[in-house]
């Protein structure tokens, strides 16, 4: 008899013993975030002050609206602070967190995208203060003695978060844009 019968798969018959992760050059991935743009961790670590961008007082947007409802669109594509940051904490008075991210730094739209998101299905008569008045960064108003540990920790929380401002009216002044009514006297000559 000739050779005895082995079992031989075809499909790497006469391959080298190679392996094709061996061959690749290892390479590691770069940060997926854009360059200028930090962590609110690594704000707080420099103590790097942020200054909100003013476009966002008194817009007159209504937090059950859409955000592009919005009178002025070109204000959503600005930042919402500088230095600009991946991602940071809303907090309403009562005390809801929300969050907005955007690995090219949160703008002016991400922030009222995260508004919106949590009150899209509330009803008008359901919200109290349904208009955004702006947002603050507490540490800009307010003394902390770092020494103090209930200080500092206090320090980290409100240096990592915006508080949310929101009143019972439009704070616009060109909110409605009807026509002029007419003198009714005109009308009677």
């Amino acid at each position: 008899m000739a050779e005895p019968l082995t079992r031989v798969d075809s499909a790497v018959q006469g391959l080298e013993g190679t392996s094709p992760t061996k061959e690749k050059a290892s390479h590691r991935r770069q940060s997926s975030s854009a360059a200028g743009v930090s962590s609110m961790k690594d704000m707080w670590e420099t103590r790097t002050k942020l200054q909100v961008a003013p476009e966002t007082q008194k817009t007159g947007w209504k937090i059950n609206t859409s955000p592009s409802t919005v009178e002025e669109k070109d204000i959503l594509k600005k930042p919402l602070v500088t230095p600009m940051v991946r991602s940071i904490n809303l907090i309403t008075s009562t005390n809801i967190v929300l969050t907005a991210r955007n690995r090219h730094g949160v703008t002016i739209k991400d922030a009222l995208d995260a508004i919106h998101k949590n009150y899209k299905k509330r009803a008008d008569d359901e919200l109290d203060r349904p208009y955004l008045v702006g947002f603050e960064w507490a540490p800009e108003h307010t003394e902390y003695n770092e020494e103090n540990p209930a200080d500092l920790e206090t320090m980290a929380d409100e240096w990592q978060r915006l508080i949310i401002h929101l009143a019972s009216t439009p704070g616009v002044t060109s909110f409605g844009g009807g026509k002029k009514k007419k003198n009714k006297n005109a009308d009677a000559e």
